[in-house]
C-alpha cells in the first residue's frame, strides 16, 4: 500500500484576538458573553500547513480532517477550516473549558479511530496559552513530536523535517511518521476563506460525537481560584543627571 499523509488538524474557537477580554463578576474566569469569537490564530497556521502539504507533495493527502472539542458553538471553527480547504470535520461535544489533557485524550481517540499518521495543531490557544495539548497528545500516542514549527518538509519515504526557531538561530528536528507537529507564528501566512469556499463548506460532512462514544475521561483536575487584571503601569520619571538617578533609586530601595 502506497504511503500517504492522513492529516488531522485540531481547531479551537476562541475570543477574537482584537477583543479586550473582561473578567467575570466572581473573578474566576473570563466573561465571554457577547464577545466576538473566531478560530484560534495558531490553528489557522496548522490548517494552512496541512493544505500546503497536500498542494506541494510529495506524498498524497487523501483527506484533511478538522476536529474541534467543545460546545455546539465550536462548530464555527470547524466550518472555517472546511471553508479554507479541509475535507471533513468532527465536533466532539464537551465543555468549553476542557483541560489540555482531556482534549489530548479526545484527539488520541480520534487519531486511532480515523487511522491518522500526522497531527498538525497550533502550539497554543490564545485564551488559555497553556501550550500543553500537542506534547500531551504525542505522549499519549507514543509518537515523535516537534513543537513550535516555523518550517515543515515531508519526504517520499515518510521522513519529516521540522525547522524550529530557538534562541540565537534555528533548530532542525527530523523524525519518521507518525508525528505530532505544533505550529508557530512564522510557519506560514494562512489563506482567507473565500465566499465559494464558505459555500462549499456548508455541504461538507461534519460528524458530531460525544466524549462517551470515544470512551475518554475529560473530567477537570485543576480549579481556577482567581483571575486578576494586570497591575496598571506607573509612568516613568525624568532625572537631571547621574546623581539624581542614584538618589531616586535609593528612594525606591533599588540600591
Amino acid at each position: 500500500m502506497a504511503l500517504s499523509l492522513r492529516i488531522l488538524v485540531p481547531v479551537k474557537r476562541v475570543i477574537d484576538y482584537t477583543v479586550k477580554p473582561r473578567i467575570n463578576a466572581t473573578r474566576t474566569a473570563i466573561d465571554a458573553t457577547g464577545l466576538k469569537h473566531s478560530m484560534n490564530p495558531f490553528d489557522e497556521l496548522s490548517v494552512e500547513a496541512a493544505l500546503q502539504l497536500r498542494e506541494r507533495g510529495p506524498l498524497p493527502v487523501p483527506d484533511i480532517l478538522a476536529v474541534s472539542a467543545g460546545p455546539p458553538s465550536s462548530l464555527d471553527a470547524v466550518r472555517t477550516a472546511l471553508a479554507m480547504g479541509a475535507d471533513r470535520g468532527v465536533l466532539v461535544a464537551c465543555a468549553a473549558d476542557t483541560e489540555p489533557l482531556g482534549v489530548a485524550k479526545v484527539l488520541a481517540a480520534l487519531v486511532r479511530r480515523e487511522k491518522r499518521n500526522l497531527v498538525i495543531l497550533g502550539k497554543q490557544s490564545i485564551d488559555s496559552d497553556s501550550a500543553q495539548t500537542g506534547p500531551m497528545l504525542a505522549g499519549l500516542l507514543g509518537w515523535a513530536q516537534a513543537v513550535g514549527a516555523c518550517g515543515v518538509r515531508v519526504g517520499e519515504g515518510g521522513e519529516v523535517e521540522v525547522t524550529r526557531e530557538v534562541d540565537g538561530g534555528t533548530e532542525i528536528v527530523r523524525a519518521q511518521l507518525p508525528m505530532v507537529i505544533t505550529a508557530d507564528l512564522r510557519l506560514n501566512t494562512p489563506r482567507y476563506a473565500t465566499l465559494p469556499g464558505v459555500m462549499r463548506a456548508k455541504k461538507k460532512v461534519v460528524e458530531k460525537v460525544g466524549v462517551e462514544e470515544l470512551g475518554v475521561d475529560v473530567a477537570r483536575r485543576v480549579s481556577m481560584l482567581k483571575v486578576e487584571e494586570p497591575r496598571a503601569r506607573v509612568g516613568g520619571a525624568k532625572v537631571g543627571d547621574v546623581d539624581g538617578l542614584l538618589a531616586r533609586l535609593r528612594e525606591l530601595g533599588a540600591l
